[in-house]
């Protein structure tokens, strides 16, 4: 009786790879710095120097209030203090002129008392006048908003010639962009091993004085976790109801030659924290994985391009290709593509493909 034709299927052979063991967790962006810009005096909006969502520097001016009517405060009691500093003089000259009348008794104590009672009166009035003149130049100050931080800013909440009030108006705020904060929650067991694993030297700390665990981050939108980053915060107690505790992460968040910053406040993140020091493992193509009542296995193709059976036990996802624990070896063809017309003992006519094809 002829043989059937050798069936022609795709092979390919198993990547070897460093895998290194981790946990993944979900969480969000947050700023570092966050701030509303309010303003400190009352008055009616004269400027806005920054277009909507713009970045800015430390020490940017973001509005000015009109400042005529504290200019004219400011001058006043500038005046005041002058005025206030004359009197001083005066007094203290008939003071230096009663210790003189004094010693001759050319004068009463009395007399004498009045005098040095007007001198500390004239000194009390100057040194209050100097505190509004410093009152009022705070005041003048305060008409140009500077942001306080470097971020990026929100939209206008107030245009030019409304009213501001003082310390309750909000005029913009402002978020800082680099670097950025992730928050997220760890359960138990994740932050005991963790631990475990730094006493053992298992996990490689990128700072040993401050004990920063490397992790990995990734957004919706991307494949991985191609940002790098550092735990550099853990709450000081597990919340005994879902038996986490919240972990903070910091990311570099450099501006790009164009366009904006990846990472701004709020978005999803996922992130994955190392469990323990790389190991080599073989990692295999999603498609080349078959399921029989619940067990994982693989086809290869052996010298006689006979097909077999393995039994595989699978780990995580490395990407887009599956890590194999146990049930394959190295080198061995592993069937990609045709997995459903063979069965095992098949003679099958194998083309080797590259298996992250």
């Amino acid at each position: 009786m002829a043989q059937p034709p050798a069936v022609r299927v795709t092979v390919a052979v198993p990547i070897e790879r460093e895998i290194t063991d981790n946990e993944e967790c979900t969480g969000h962006t947050e700023a570092v710095e966050s701030v509303d810009i309010r303003a400190r005096v009352t008055g009616y909006l004269d400027k806005v120097c920054f277009k909507d969502g713009a970045e800015v520097k430390q020490g940017d001016l973001l509005f000015e209030i009109d400042p005529r009517p504290f200019q004219a405060a400011y001058d006043q009691a500038v005046a005041q203090v002058k005025l206030r500093e004359a009197d001083r003089k005066f007094r203290l000259a008939e003071l230096n002129r009663a210790k003189q009348l004094i010693d001759k008794n050319a004068i009463s104590g009395s007399d004498y008392d009045q005098i040095v009672a007007q001198h500390d009166q004239a000194v009390a009035a100057l040194a209050a006048a100097q505190a509004d003149a410093e009152s009022a130049r705070l005041n003048l100050e305060f008409t140009k908003l500077a942001s306080p931080i470097a971020g990026e800013t929100s939209r206008t909440q107030i245009t030019r010639g409304n009213l501001v009030k003082a310390d309750q108006t909000l005029l913009t705020s402002v978020v800082s962009v680099e670097p950025m904060y992730v928050y997220f929650d760890v359960d138990e067991r994740t932050i005991l091993e963790i631990q475990q694993h730094i006493r053992e030297g298992k996990i490689k700390l990128r700072d040993k004085e401050k004990e920063t665990v490397p992790v990995s981050m990734g957004l919706a939108n991307q494949d991985g976790f191609p940002h790098q980053g550092v735990i550099d915060f853990g709450e000081n107690r597990f919340d005994q109801n879902t038996g986490t505790v919240r972990v903070r992460a910091v990311f570099p968040n450099p501006k790009p030659a164009k366009g904006t910053r990846v990472l701004t406040p709020g978005l999803f993140a996922r992130v994955r924290i190392p469990l323990g020091a790389p190991y080599k493992s073989l990692v295999i193509a999603e498609r080349a994985i078959g399921a029989d009542q619940g067990q994982k296995y693989v086809l290869v193709v052996n010298e006689k391009n006979e097909v077999e059976y393995r039994r595989v036990t699978l780990g995580k996802l490395e990407g887009r290709l599956r890590v194999i624990t146990d049930g394959l070896q190295a080198g061995q063809r592993v069937i990609v593509g045709g997995l459903q017309r063979v069965r095992p003992g098949s003679i099958v006519e194998p083309k080797l493909v590259n298996m992250e094809n």
